[in-house]
């Protein structure tokens, strides 16, 4: 058997472990309501694309469904592996890309991913995998990033993109909240509804997002190793002027607006 190296990107995403789960935990109302669109059934077959942790695969398992969890980081199945021990039924997570699932035809009961698949670098191949894997009449349900530029979410992959030194995504991971580029590129294959949704992030302050990002969000972890001692100081205080605007007497309140996408495989 032929043991890959995973790409820079594999790598970027998987060096925070265990820790992205503490960015999964700042996406969870999310993550629940797609899940919750999804609806699965004890006994569902459930794929769960751009795993990482396993935060939405886990909550299916919960719900009795046979889950499996893809993601390009093995840093990231490692870490959803060691979070679903326990569960029963356990996730089954494999390395595997979005726009090319190690699966056959109409193998699963619904698909899902949770701000997973956005950053896939094929989009339309993406989308006819996740059609190819779903049975006729299969569910599907995304989070995906709005497409809105004046957003925190666009201000804070832009702050990430002026200080790394990564290239950009080939295709852009907005095309995925924006509702005509939806419904074009589902059409023919899937009946959808698209709804906006704020998911807000509560924090005590904005060391604590800091610290949180640079332990367990690989952008900014990468971005912050590969800085020279000399301009650390001055990413770290650009991620908080990025984040001031939202403190309030109690502590932070970051909005954030996003679609999920629910759907039916025709």
């Amino acid at each position: 058997m032929t043991i890959q190296t995973p790409g820079p990107e594999a790598r970027m995403w998987g060096r925070t472990g265990k820790a992205y789960d503490g960015i999964s935990f700042g996406l969870s109302d999310t993550i629940a309501h797609t899940v919750q669109s999804l609806w699965p059934r004890s006994g569902d077959r459930i794929l769960d694309i751009g795993t990482g942790t396993g935060w939405a695969a886990r909550l299916a398992a919960w719900r009795g469904a046979r889950v499996t969890g893809v993601d390009i980081a093995p840093g990231m199945i490692a870490a959803a592996e060691a979070l679903a021990a326990g569960l029963d039924p356990r996730p089954e997570f494999r390395v595997a890309p979005a726009e090319a699932l190690p699966f056959d035809d109409e193998s699963f009961d619904g698909v899902m991913s949770t701000y997973g698949v956005i950053f896939s670098d094929d989009s339309r191949a993406t989308v006819a995998e996740m059609a190819r894997v779903l049975r006729p009449g299969g569910r599907l349900a995304l989070a995906t990033w709005a497409d809105d530029p004046d957003g925190y979410i666009a201000r804070f992959f832009a702050l990430i993109g002026r200080w790394s030194d990564a290239p950009p995504p080939p295709a852009s991971p907005f095309d995925w909240g924006s509702p005509d580029w939806l419904q074009e590129a589902f059409a023919d294959r899937f009946e959808i509804e698209i709804r906006a949704q704020v998911t807000t992030l509560y924090a005590p302050d904005v060391a604590t997002v800091w610290a949180e990002y640079v332990k367990g969000f690989g952008p900014v972890a990468e971005t912050w190793a590969a800085l020279p001692e000399a301009r650390r100081d001055a990413f770290k205080a650009a991620f908080e002027r990025v984040h001031a605007p939202y403190k309030t007497e109690l502590g932070l309140v970051i909005p954030r607006t996003a679609v999920v996408l629910r759907g039916g495989r025709i």
